[in-house]
């Protein structure tokens, strides 16, 4: 079982309360420029950092649109900076699925519900406790302390990280830094396993414009109709096979998994790993292998059309596409494999293009978090994890820096039904991970420098 005697009763509250108020603050970032509105857990943020030595700043790239930085400045100009950084926005919700208020922050039976319990208010929060904490110990750390409340990651950082990176770098510059998503136990033919991200898939959405001749629908015969085009295209894309990309983060992940060593062996096949995650009964876990081992194209939304009786002449089609490590720069060359002659009929327009990051895990804090989690967790090795989604490590990475998603969570719940909170309906956390996860940035913050 987790072993949290080591954690401090008093931070863990700490933590759960400024949790409920973050989640009823309500941030929710619907991809729209107007949505977030996360300046009011910005200066939720600030107010509950404030103190002395502690230096704020806010920022708003848009109205409402609000990231906040709280640094303690180090002793020494030449020691590494260290950084926690937790966003501040949540994805919206269905309320209709859930059997709480999504937005209510209760604690009910040692768990806090709502939205952004776990992506990634819990973080945010307890990070925010630790560094208060340092801020009323009298802590000075050898090198900068950072804290970095930011906006929205939910819709790519397009108006959070990557606009502070771009513009205000020098005032969330940092050397290493902790963030989203790790420390959730898992149990694997060897023992106990702690998965640390130390990297993740690129973003590479594209907007495929079909173009067709409008007419009459009551003439369809022979018509250059766009939807028809746009049916094929997206079924070409849900047919197409890229290669795999079994890199050594894939390796690591296929030793913890429960099954047979044939089944190990054909994953790491690049000739059979596709009909191997096909052939699993485990629909979730098939699906997330996939993703960990393949560029994917999934194409979600679709506008085009403007009346019953009108043939369509446009239609667009939004793909989000995530490559895998060292697929970047290939998107284009794969939708043209992938629609072939109908490739040269579609516009092809960029919204999102950031390359697949992986931080070394042969540094000083991959070190280190290897021995602070087994504090709750003894003799679990700590596995590098490929984060399929996107987080606001990858802009640090790409400035040089050393990116973790880190985090430290209870065997209360398995990880299968805890990965199913991400985005889903009843997302909440326990307490017991509140409790480990704000010790964690505790023991970082104290050791670190040592």
């Amino acid at each position: 079982m987790t072993d949290i005697a080591h954690t401090d009763s008093s931070l863990t509250n700490q933590t759960v309360e400024l949790l409920q108020e973050m989640i009823r603050n309500a941030c929710v970032n619907d991809g729209q420029k107007t949505s977030g509105e996360e300046i009011r857990n910005s200066d939720m943020l600030e107010t509950f950092l404030e103190g002395p030595g502690v230096e704020l700043e806010h920022f708003d790239c848009l109205p409402g649109r609000r990231s906040m930085v709280a640094r303690i400045q180090g002793t020494d100009p030449t020691a590494p900076a260290l950084c926690l950084m937790g966003h501040t926005d949540v994805v919206p919700v269905s309320p209709d699925g859930w059997s709480r208020d999504p937005f209510g922050g209760e604690l009910v039976a040692g768990e806090v519900w709502g939205r952004g319990a776990v992506d990634m208010l819990n973080l945010t929060s307890s990070m925010a406790v630790a560094f208060r904490n340092s801020i009323k110990t009298g802590f000075r750390p050898k090198g900068d302390l950072v804290y970095f409340g930011v906006a929205d990651e939910e819709a790519g950082g397009t108006y959070g990280a990557k606009w502070m990176a771009e513009h205000h770098w020098e005032a969330i510059k940092a050397d290493f830094v902790l963030t989203e998503f790790g420390g959730l136990p898992t149990e694997t033919p060897n023992g106990k396993k702690l998965t640390v991200a130390a990297g993740e898939k690129g973003l590479g959405w594209r907007r495929l414009t079909v173009k067709g001749t409008p007419g009459h629908g009551s003439m369809p015969f022979g018509a250059d109709n766009a939807v028809l085009k746009a049916a094929e295209i997206i079924r070409r894309l849900g047919d197409y096979r890229p290669s795999p990309k079994l890199t050594e983060m894939w390796q690591h992940q296929v030793s913890t998994l429960n099954l047979s060593d044939e089944v190990k062996a054909a994953l790491l096949d690049p000739e059979k790993v596709w009909e191997t995650i096909a052939s699993l009964d485990a629909p979730g876990l098939a699906g997330h292998l996939h993703a960990c081992s393949h560029t994917t194209f999934s194409p979600n939304v679709v506008h085009g059309g403007v009346k019953t009786n009108v043939i369509p002449d446009v239609v667009e089609i939004e793909v989000d596409i995530r490559t895998a490590p060292g697929d970047s720069d290939n998107v284009d060359d794969h939708l043209r494999e992938a629609l072939g002659e109908l490739f040269d009929e579609v516009e092809i327009k960029h919204i999102h293009d950031d390359a697949a990051t992986f931080s070394s895990t042969d540094t000083p804090m991959w070190s280190l978090l290897q021995e602070l989690m087994q504090k709750a967790h003894p003799g679990a090795e700590l596995i590098p994890s490929l984060i399929v989604g996107a987080t606001d490590a990858r802009f640090y990475r790409e400035k040089g820096a050393i990116a973790y998603g880190a985090g430290l969570f209870s065997d209360n719940v398995t990880s299968s039904e805890f990965m199913t909170r991400f985005h889903g309906h009843d997302e909440r956390v326990d307490v017991d991970s509140l409790a480990l996860t704000t010790q964690l940035w505790v023991d970082v913050i104290q050791n670190f420098w040592k």
